[in-house]
Order: structure tokens, then sequence, then C-alpha cells
């Protein structure tokens, strides 16, 4: 039996939501013996991965003939590694193209600007990660599989908070980052840093400070540019009022 405060869906969509890096797993092409390599990750705004990859990798080119793969993705907290939660998705990597394509650009980039200096590059294509079940691993006897539908965030009628994004991010990094600092240190727990905005969705705010990334969650569900203004307000008044105390 769980205990009531493990929350094994709210783990991995945080987990997903956190992670920059993790290991993934594609089949070889012929023999089919499981090849594993090191890859930087971000979300979409359902949660699910996003790859930035090479057609030079091996890994790439085993994801050209055999699309099915694993990823895992874990704490990466100090500590045995082992006693941290890590989260294993199976599912298939499908290259992006069109419209499809600027969205994992753009949310890509806002996690890793880094990648700007070649992420334009011919060889370079993204892939974003169709998660079929997962397996999270969360400690001793806390060991459950997933469905898509527990972990990943419905945005079917978020089209109007998604298309005004890359607005409220930029607004926010360019006119609040003392309100991002506040968010961190007085909501969060963590350290004062050059926190910046990097993403939203339905569930929450998703802030980094170089290779630091926090998750804010909203507390009720906001599918609008409105309801995002009014759930921020709320934040800073909450941190505004922590940081008096």
């Amino acid at each position: 039996m769980q205990s009531a405060e493990f929350d094994p869906a709210g783990l991995a969509r945080s987990l997903l939501r956190r992670s920059r890096q993790g290991a993934l797993a594609t089949l070889m092409a012929g023999s089919g013996d499981p090849y594993c390599s090191l890859v930087n990750v971000a979300s979409q705004a359902d949660g699910s991965p996003i790859l930035l990859i090479s057609r030079l990798a091996l890994h790439t080119q085993n994801i050209l003939r055999d699309s099915r793969v694993s990823l895992m993705l874990d704490e990466r907290a100090e500590g045995d590694p082992l006693e941290q939660s890590r989260i294993m998705l199976a599912g298939r990597a499908e290259e992006a193209g069109g419209e499809d394509r600027e969205i994992l650009r753009r949310r890509y980039l806002n996690a890793h600007p880094s990648a700007q200096t070649f992420v334009d590059f011919n060889d370079f294509s993204f892939f974003g990660v169709r998660p079929s079940r997962a397996h999270l691993v969360a400690g001793f006897g806390r060991i459950v599989d997933l469905k898509p539908e527990q972990f990943l965030t419905d945005i079917s009628d978020a089209e109007a908070l998604l298309e005004a994004e890359q607005g409220v991010i930029d607004h926010m990094n360019a006119d609040h980052r003392d309100a991002m600092n506040l968010f961190a240190t007085k909501l969060l727990g963590a350290e004062a840093a050059d926190w910046r905005c990097t993403g939203c969705d339905p569930d929450g705010l998703d802030m980094q400070a170089g290779t630091k990334v926090l998750r804010l969650d909203f507390p009720r569900r906001i599918v609008t540019p409105a309801a995002l203004r009014q759930m921020l307000k709320e934040f800073a008044a909450q941190a505004r009022a922590a940081a008096s105390i």
C-alpha cells in the first residue's frame, strides 16, 4: 500500500518537466541490440520529451530505422543515485516538421539556450518522444507503472495559453526577474540566483538558473492568458508576504 503523501503521477510529471538530460536507449539496426546514449532533453507543453539530435549520431540512425525508444530521467541530485527518483519512458521518437518543429524548437531553446549555436545545422533535427507507458521508481516500495494519460498534461483546451506562452516568457524575463527570484526563493525554497522563466502550461511554470531547474505548480488548472496573469499576481503576493516575515 502506498502512503498518502506519495503521488506517483505528480512525481512523474515533475521529473518530465525538470529533467534536462537523460539516457536514451535505441535499437541497433540489423542486430536489434540495445544502444544507450546521453542526450539533452526539454519538454513539450504536455510534458512529453523533446530531443535535438544529429543524423550523424548512431542513436539518430537507429531511430530512423526503428522509432521505438526508452528514455530514463532521474533527479540528478547529490547522494546515492539509487535512492533518488527516476522514471523510464517507453514509446516512439517522431521527427517533427512544419509548425510542430517550430514549437519544439522554441521550447527546446528556452531550456537549452546554448543550443542556438548549432540548432540550424543541416544534420540536426527535432524529435518528440511519444510515451506509451512509464515505469517510476521513487524508493523502496514506491515502484509504479503509469499510463500516458496519468502523467501527461491535457492541453486540448489550452490553445490560447500556449499561443501566448512565448510572450509571457519574454515579459517575465524582461520585466519581472525580481518576481522570478521571489518565486524561487520564497515559494520553492531555492537559493537566490538569476532565475528566468523557460515555459508555462496548464499545470505550472518552469524556471531555470544555469543548470538548476525548478517547477512551480499551479494550485488550479490554467488555460487562458488572463487566468495566468491572475495566478502570477497571486504568486507574487504570496512571495512578497513571505519575504516580509
